[in-house]
């Protein structure tokens, strides 16, 4: 059994497991009650000490992973946004108002995407698709991979992949480029569109009884599988991308030269260690296809339809334009994305301290009823080797510090804590050993026609979490971002980090 749970919180807390600004926040709000504890002033310390208690338990006490203070401000930015009409969105097309039918007209955050072509790569002389985000100022490279899976995978052949996926990230921590490293998944019942077109293609009597026993165990097979697609997305930032650019030419070109050099890398690293048996880098109108059917499933048997038919018939159009890439509309609501006939939900995945086993987040993709789909980005944000150790020396400190404190004040240490604190520990030894520092998170999202109650299948999904092992954490007022990152594989971060 392969148990990862060499892992420790992001922050440690100083003062029994609170932060610095919390910290302060109840000192400073504790100052009046003192002044007027000192004038003799009864009542009104005790209006005020009531006060910093109603204070204290907002500050500290998180409401689905989040503090009140973190809510309320999350709850004015959109209100803002319902108010001033912010959050409603409504593509060029249907207003009539396209320019450019190869720039891309997508919502929110992805709104300041631009695809560019890089170069030729050989042995097809296929352009590679490079995203820049003109927001977050990063370059991004998508590819497809296929994965034969690990369920049948033994113990030493998954261990030998989780040390594969270590020496990935820290190929990429030397490298001093990659800054994100994004791996998405979706699954959705079949549509049965491949099958379809094969026995099409190679059926030879029609109307027989052993045809209609064949097309009846189709139907029914059809409805118990799911497919599956992953992609993995490289994000560099412009700050470590420009200097390298430049010296081999500058401008779009050379930053296509650059990323092509870190793709060798991660390839060779993906068909090795890891498994992958396939890994294609995907061209803009690959890419365009990739963005239409992460916001239309549904669209995807029409696709490949066009795509089959266009093998006999050159003047069919099977490419998707990228001004017609994303939703005809969409609308950021408080408890669900709405993004053209199609509603998702989102919900984050918090590790838990006992470990992970590998493969534990299948569950988590498995459809439940038909049209529903799942989809999930594990997200692997690499620090710089400056930065890993200056927050492992603070992290270090933090945790000496709070043991310290505890044993002034005669609490025991928790076995949660003192974990924690070895993990703390352990962490500069690694990083003298030459590993990356990372700060991997999940997000995982159901998506379901507007003719299903979301909120069902938001529970269900909630559900398949926990039976996993995880505890899923309530990405309300946040579902769009949660959306673009766990759903289109453009390199949409969580975590926008552009140093």
């Amino acid at each position: 059994m392969t148990l990862y749970n060499d892992y420790s919180r992001d922050k440690v807390g100083l003062f029994f497991g609170l932060t610095a600004p919390q910290l302060a926040t109840l000192v400073v709000g504790a100052m009046p009650a003192l002044l007027a504890l000192s004038g003799s002033r009864w009542l009104l310390t005790a209006v005020l000490v009531v006060g910093w208690i109603v204070l204290a338990l907002l500050t500290v006490m998180p409401i689905h992973g989040r503090s009140a203070v973190g809510w309320t401000a999350a709850g004015v930015r959109f209100l803002t946004g319902r108010v001033t009409g912010w959050s409603v969105w409504r593509s060029k097309l249907t207003r009539g108002v396209v320019e450019d039918v190869a720039a891309p007209d997508l919502p929110g955050v992805m709104n300041a995407l631009e695809i560019h072509e890089g170069t030729p790569r050989p042995p097809l002389m296929q352009r590679v698709a490079i995203i820049q985000d003109h927001v977050a100022r990063t370059w991004a490279v998508t590819a497809k991979v296929t994965h034969q899976g690990i369920m049948t995978a033994t113990e030493h052949e998954r261990t030998g992949m989780g040390r594969g996926l270590s020496d990935l990230l820290d190929i990429c921590s030397r490298g001093e480029l990659v800054s994100e490293v994004l791996f998405v998944v979706r699954t959705v019942p079949d549509d049965g569109a491949e099958r379809a077109q094969w026995v099409s293609r190679h059926r030879v009597r029609q109307g027989t009884g052993a045809a209609e026993v064949n097309d009846q165990l189709a139907a029914a097979l059809t409805r118990a599988s799911v497919r599956t697609e992953a992609f993995v997305t490289l994000v560099v930032p412009e700050g470590r991308i420009a200097r390298r650019a430049r010296e081999v030419g500058g401008r779009i070109e050379g930053r296509a030269r650059v990323l092509e050099l870190v793709m060798g890398e991660v390839e060779a690293q993906l068909r090795g260690a890891l498994g992958f048996t396939e890994v294609v880098w995907l061209t803009s109108p690959e890419l365009a296809i990739a963005v239409r059917t992460g916001f239309a499933p549904a669209d995807r048997a029409g696709i490949i339809t066009a795509l089959a038919e266009r093998e006999h018939d050159p003047t069919v159009n099977a490419s998707v334009p990228w001004s017609q890439a994303g939703p005809s509309g969409a609308d950021t609501l408080a408890r669900w994305y709405s993004h053209d006939a199609w509603n998702s939900a989102s919900v984050g995945i918090a590790l838990p301290a006992r470990g992970v086993l590998m493969g534990a987040m299948a569950p988590m993709l498995t459809p439940s009823e038909a049209l529903e789909r799942r989809t999930m980005v594990v997200a692997y944000p690499i620090k710089t080797l400056q930065a890993a150790e200056r927050e492992t020396g603070k992290g270090e400190w933090a945790a000496d510090i709070g043991e310290a404190m505890r044993e002034g004040a005669k609490m025991k240490t928790r076995a949660k804590e003192a974990t924690n604190i070895r993990h703390r520990r352990r962490l500069d030894a690694k990083l003298a050993a030459g590993n990356s520092l990372t700060v991997p998170y999940a997000v995982c999202t159901v998506t379901v026609p507007k003719t299903y109650s979301i909120g069902d299948f938001a529970h269900q999904l909630e559900a398949s979490v926990r039976r996993a092992g995880f505890a899923p954490q309530v990405l309300d007022l946040a579902h769009d971002v949660a959306f673009a990152a766990s759903s289109l594989p453009l390199g949409i971060s969580l975590s926008r980090s552009t140093t």
